[in-house]
C-alpha cells in the first residue's frame, strides 16, 4: 500500500484555473521556479495544505509524463467541511498553495481488460488510467454517471479522445447506473476500477462479491461505514522505535495517544481515507477500520492506519 514515490512538500503556484463542469474547477499547479515536479502514476493523489487546520486530498488527473505541472479538479460541496469552499473561493491564478505528496493507494494493475465506473467527481483518478490502459493496448470501457450532463467534468475531452469507449449516463436522463447489466456476470479477465460517492461504491462492491478475488479496485472520498470495534475496552500499543508502551482508551485513537506522547506521525484526513498515517505493524492483530485496504491486505496484518484502526488483541507493536 505504500506510495511508489517518496512524498515531498512544496509550495506550488496556481498557473491556470478553468471551469470543468457545473460546480467543478480544474487547477493547474506548477513550481514557481519552473522546476520539475515529483513523478507520479495513475491513481495518485496529493494533499493540499490549505490552512494550519485544513488539509484535503485531491486526485491527480493530468498526464503523468508531464513533470512541469499537476492538475486537480475540485467539486464545490455545499455540505462539505470547508476544503472545497476554500479552493473555489481562494485558489486563483497567481496564488500559491502548499502541496504534499504524491501518494498512491489506488494503482492501476496490469490487465487485458478493464471496466472503469465513475460517479461525479470520481472521474478524476480514472482519467490518467484511461490513457495508461490505452497505451498498454488493453481493452476498456468507461461508464460515467452524474446528476446531470452539465455537472459531469471533462466530458468533451473524454468524447474527443476515446469516442464510444466512453458511455455517459447522466442520472436525469438515464436514471441510476445499471450495475446489474455491467457487473452481474463475473469476467475473469477484467479488472473493475470504481470511484465516486459512497452509495455507488457500496452497490458496486455488493455486485462484485461473486467476482474473482482482487478484481475490484475502489477509492473512496468519504469513509466507509464501520461496525462496532472488535475490542470495546482499552488496549496497549508498543512503539518499537520509541521504546514506549501506551494505553489507548476506547474513546481515543491510536494517533491521538501516540501524538500526545510526543511521537509525531504524519496524518491528514483523520478518517481512514487518505493513507497518510500508514504505519507498519510488527506484532498483534489489527481491527482494520479504514476505507483503503483490500481484504487481502487486511489479512496480511502488516500495516494499518492509526487514525481510525484499532487493536483486535490486547497489545499491538508498531514501527513508531
Amino acid at each position: 500500500m505504500k506510495s511508489t514515490h517518496e512524498e515531498s512538500e512544496i509550495d506550488l503556484l496556481v498557473a491556470d484555473r478553468r471551469v470543468a463542469a457545473d460546480g467543478v474547477v480544474a487547477l493547474t499547479l506548477r513550481h514557481p521556479a519552473g522546476e520539475e515536479l515529483p513523478a507520479w502514476e495513475p491513481g495518485a493523489h496529493v494533499d493540499l495544505i490549505l490552512t494550519e487546520d485544513l488539509t484535503r486530498q485531491y486526485s491527480l488527473c493530468g498526464d503523468p509524463a508531464d513533470r512541469s505541472s499537476w492538475q486537480i479538479a475540485v467539486l464545490q460541496e455545499s455540505d462539505g467541511r470547508g476544503g472545497s469552499a476554500y479552493v473555489h473561493d481562494k485558489l486563483n491564478p497567481g496564488t500559491t498553495v502548499r502541496v504534499r505528496g504524491p501518494r498512491n493507494h489506488f494503482p492501476l494493475e496490469p490487465a487485458d481488460r478493464y471496466l472503469f465506473i465513475a460517479g461525479g467527481i470520481g472521474i478524476t483518478p480514472l482519467l490518467p488510467m484511461l490513457e495508461a490502459a490505452t497505451a498498454a493496448g488493453a481493452e476498456w470501457q468507461l461508464v460515467y454517471g452524474g446528476r446531470t450532463a452539465a455537472s459531469m467534468a471533462f466530458v468533451a475531452d473524454l468524447r474527443a479522445a476515446h469516442g464510444d469507449r466512453v458511455v455517459l449516463r447522466p442520472q436525469d436522463e438515464h436514471g441510476l447506473l445499471d450495475l446489474e447489466a455491467l457487473l452481474g456476470a463475473p469476467a475473469g479477465d477484467t479488472l473493475v476500477y470504481c470511484c465516486g460517492p459512497g452509495p455507488l461504491l457500496d452497490a458496486v462492491e455488493e455486485r462484485c462479491s461473486s467476482w474473482p478475488s482482487g478484481a475490484l479496485h475502489t477509492e473512496r472520498f468519504t469513509p466507509k461505514e464501520q461496525g462496532e470495534p472488535v475490542l470495546s475496552g482499552a488496549f496497549e500499543v508498543e512503539l518499537a522505535q520509541s521504546g514506549l508502551t501506551l494505553t489507548v482508551p476506547p474513546d481515543r485513537s491510536i494517533l491521538e495517544v501516540v501524538e500526545d506522547a510526543g511521537v509525531q506521525v504524519l496524518s491528514s484526513c483523520q478518517e481512514g481515507t487518505c493513507g497518510t498515517c500508514e504505519t507498519a505493524v510488527l506484532g498483534g492483530q489489527v481491527d482494520h477500520r479504514d476505507s483503503l485496504l483490500t481484504d487481502e491486505e487486511k489479512a496480511a496484518n502488516d500495516t494499518m492506519f492509526v487514525c481510525v484502526s484499532r487493536a483486535a488483541c490486547p497489545k499491538l507493536v508498531l514501527d513508531l
